[in-house]
């Protein structure tokens, strides 16, 4: 993807605020459309990266077979819909076969696929084919819990509604003790 054009979204975003009616160039909002330019660079800058990029080499060979999980991982993105945050709780699980991601990898591939314009269903299939295709997981096994604030804020206006899915994949999908145990270990 071609690099953000982070002079041409400030410029978008002084435009914005005319139209809404505001005057950008008051005290207030002098600023902002750098800041949102900034702003978004950073949370769609997912869009920049590869989970093979984020692992940076932190595949590391390991003849276990067990599960290993990462919990309670913090999830932010922006509904692909609304341009709203959702956020919220990522638990992610892989049996390993021969190798192991270092932990706070498994936290930068949950932030490689958040940081885009999502839908937490497909954030949370992304999270766990990248998972298994860059350890080699026997399995793995995600659920992510999230508040939208599209929900939340406009809409229905529903603020205490939790969203919850789940991705498994491999021993997760086809062994019904694989995924119960991860699910137990999770909550």
């Amino acid at each position: 993807m071609k690099p953000i054009n982070k002079v041409r979204i400030a410029e978008l975003t002084r435009q914005l605020l005319v139209e809404l009616g505001e005057d950008p160039g008051r005290e207030g909002l002098n600023g902002t459309p750098r800041r949102v330019a900034e702003a978004l660079a950073f949370l769609t800058g997912g869009y920049r990266q590869s989970p093979r990029k984020v692992l940076n080499g932190a595949v590391f060979q390991a003849h276990l077979n067990h599960m290993i999980i990462v919990r309670d991982i913090e999830v932010y993105s922006l509904c692909e819909h609304h341009l709203l945050p959702f956020y919220g709780r990522c638990h992610v699980g892989y049996v390993a076969r021969d190798k192991v991601l270092g932990v706070s990898k498994i936290a930068r591939i949950v932030d490689c696929f958040a940081r885009r314009l999502q839908i937490q269903e497909r954030l949370t299939e992304q999270v766990a084919q990248s998972i298994l295709t860059e350890s080699g997981a026997e399995g793995v096994g995600v659920v992510m819990e999230c508040r939208h604030l599209c929900m939340m804020m406009r809409g229905v206006g529903k603020q205490n509604s939790v969203m919850t899915t789940s991705a498994v994949l491999g021993s997760f999908r086809k062994e019904a003790a694989t995924r119960q145990e991860f699910l137990t270990l999770i909550t």
